[in-house]
């Protein structure tokens, strides 16, 4: 994909002029469309066919989720992201339900907004970390509910070599990815910078030929590396 091309959704004005104002600075980015709720935002998708939408969730005549469930059908190559003031789990699991591919609080980093972006484009997955706990909780309670395991040690060959395979350090990152903390919380603990954080965390996701904090986060509760318990 040469330029990325975004869709923001808001109702508030200001929002939505920070947020061109940013992005059109970031290369291999353009916002190509503004829409004020969601039904707007459905008519815009359907012409401008934005590769990524920005979708706010509370909004007047259409809310997000709605809008969100409606662009699955009509705009099915437009991908949502989740950029909201609701730090919230129902808001959470009923975007991801709608659809969205991802889900950031407004309150996120101007460096992570641009990585949810980019992730996303790329086909993945991004939920921010903070976030990323209720997905565990979840989990949780299916495996209790199953009857499985929550410690699976050893499930796969493949999960006992890519921890073999890991630094200290990068064990160190991955235990607090898994755990819901960001690249600033962690910086913090370990007395690294966020920036040398992130390197460590690409260079994870390159060793186990993974794309997303998902992904890293289940593999590290299939390898016992964080606990559920």
């Amino acid at each position: 994909m040469d330029t990325i091309r975004i869709m923001l959704v808001d109702d508030h004005d200001i929002v939505r002029t920070g947020l061109r104002s940013y992005l059109q600075t970031q290369p291999g980015m353009e916002v190509v469309a503004e829409a004020r709720d969601g039904e707007e935002a459905v008519r815009l998708a359907k012409e401008t066919q934005p590769n990524i939408i920005l979708m706010d969730i509370t909004m007047p005549n259409m809310d997000g989720l709605e809008a969100t469930r409606q662009l699955k059908s009509l705009a099915p190559e437009s991908l949502v992201l989740a950029l909201t003031v609701h730090e919230d789990k129902q808001y959470f699991m009923e975007m991801l339900a709608a659809g969205a591919s991802g889900y950031l609080t407004k309150q996120a980093a101007a460096d992570e907004l641009v990585a949810a972006i980019r992730a996303v484009a790329n086909g993945n997955v991004y939920l921010q970390p903070a976030l990323a706990r209720w997905l565990l909780d979840d989990y949780q309670r299916l495996a209790r509910k199953n009857g499985e395991p929550l410690h699976i040690h050893n499930e796969k060959a493949e999960d006992v070599v890519g921890l073999d395979i890991l630094t200290a350090r990068e064990r160190q990152v991955l235990e607090l990815v898994g755990q819901g903390s960001n690249n600033d919380e962690i910086g913090k603990k370990l007395e690294l910078s966020p920036k040398t954080i992130a390197r460590h965390r690409e260079r994870i996701m390159n060793k186990l030929n993974m794309h997303s904090r998902t992904e890293l986060v289940k593999f590290a509760i299939r390898t016992g590396l964080i606990s559920l318990e």
